[in-house]
């Protein structure tokens, strides 16, 4: 059972397959395709995002209203490849979890990190002045 498991049978799989084996019924693979429709749906919101990104630069758009934007398309872009073409919007929520938490949890940290080198500015600024 270790070679099989070593070979990319899992053993839900060695199991199945065990007991079909033993009761004389063959199995078939099972194998869930999804609507073409779907996955064109998708790539047409990923053009739209796309030309929304290129939009905030034709347009001219400047500070911190560019940045978010672009990060908002840009995470939105990433968010959708990640639910239909990895196959995460199908699996399990822990599987999701594990993925999707680290990088919002980076950015919540990220977030602290600004506000703390703003107080950080501020407090030299209050106390040292503004400098030569």
């Amino acid at each position: 059972m270790a070679e099989a498991t070593a070979n990319g049978l899992g053993q839900h799989q060695l199991h199945g397959a065990h007991d079909a084996t033993t009761a004389g019924v063959a199995t078939a693979e099972v194998h869930q395709e999804h609507p073409i429709k779907l996955y064109l749906v998708v790539w047409a919101w990923l053009f739209i995002l796309s030309a929304c990104s290129y939009m905030v630069d034709y347009l001219g758009i400047h500070g911190y209203l560019r940045w978010s934007l672009i990060l908002i398309f840009m995470m939105l872009k990433a968010g959708l490849i990640v639910a239909v073409f990895m196959h995460m919007a199908w699996e399990r929520l822990a599987l999701a979890y594990a993925i999707i938490l680290p990088p919002i949890l980076v950015l919540v940290f990220v977030a602290m990190m600004v506000l703390e080198a703003d107080y950080t500015l501020l407090t030299r600024v209050t106390f040292f002045g503004a400098g030569p």
